[in-house]
């Protein structure tokens, strides 16, 4: 099994967005959408549901992010 940095997507109230995806992004986002249906069992039927979660992912696992957000955050707090 290809091992991705996304696991089953968690079916919340969706927020309606609206923006403009490139072509070559949305084909990317059904082929991922495919793998990680193939991978987890689940049924992948809007692709655009990736677009959340992949930020989400990133954000939480970017360590110098998490680093930096920590001390900005003791600064603000004086901790």
């Amino acid at each position: 099994m290809t091992k991705l940095k996304l696991g089953p997507i968690e079916d919340d109230k969706p927020v309606k967005v609206t923006l403009e995806l490139t072509a070559a992004l949305h084909r990317d986002l059904v082929a991922y959408a495919a793998i990680l249906g193939r991978g987890t069992g689940q049924t992948m039927s809007e692709p655009v549901r990736l677009i959340l979660p992949m930020p989400e992912r990133f954000i939480a696992t970017d360590r110098g992010f998490g680093k930096a957000r920590r001390a900005s955050l003791s600064r603000v707090t004086g901790e």
